[in-house]
């Protein structure tokens, strides 16, 4: 089959993306708004990208071309922290995907403990074991979009948090103790499956 994405339903472009590009990481991100009110959303359109300096990036949607307070905060104050799912919070970063106003604090929504970071004014989640504080250093918005299109946004890892508990020796991440959560399509996420290994020529 082809798809032409400019011939398809833009509900259909999301199905066949997200249902084929599997399994995403989770970014919950962390902001702030203006008046100090906590705000805590999950993206799976998320992942590292260099670590040289380090940094990351995640998408927001801009479904009928409005700004969800996540990107509002972050064009206002340049600030976030992403903190990574697990087993142990998947139940409550479900809790903050729902569409809520502004004035909810979505920490108090999902029954997560805020922490205060080192250098930025997003609070950490305490039950997420790896913790990114994050400064914007660049974002864009998709063009030639229909219906608000997207807006990428990219952020400097300025400070990181790990439990010892997911670290090995020699800065490793431990499998077993970290159990990360990826996002698949629909209503559906995955657990880490079996393992294998294959060395680079």
């Amino acid at each position: 089959m082809l798809f032409d994405p400019n011939l398809l339903e833009p509900s259909a472009v999301y199905k066949l993306m997200t249902g084929a590009i599997i399994p995403r990481p989770i970014g919950w991100i962390a902001t702030v708004s203006e008046d100090g009110i906590n705000n805590l959303a999950p993206f799976s359109y998320f992942n590292a990208a260099g670590e040289d300096p380090p940094h990351i990036m995640f998408s927001v949607n801009r479904a009928n071309h409005t700004n969800k307070d996540t990107l509002i905060n972050i064009l206002a104050n340049g600030q976030f922290v992403v903190n990574m799912v697990t087993e142990n919070t998947v139940e409550q970063m479900n809790t903050t995907a729902q569409s809520v106003p502004a004035e909810v604090d979505e920490f108090v929504l999902a029954g997560v403990t805020p922490l205060p970071s080192v250098k930025v004014k997003p609070m950490r989640v305490a039950e997420s074991p790896v913790q990114l504080e994050c400064e914007l250093v660049h974002h864009y918005f998709l063009e030639d979009h229909k219906n608000g299109g997207s807006c990428i946004i990219i952020g400097r890892i300025v400070m990181m948090h790990f439990d010892d508990a997911v670290l090995l020796d020699n800065y490793k991440i431990n499998l077993e103790t970290y159990k990360p959560i990826a996002r698949l399509a629909g209503s559906n996420y995955a657990k880490l499956g079996e393992l294998f290994s294959i060395k680079r020529g």
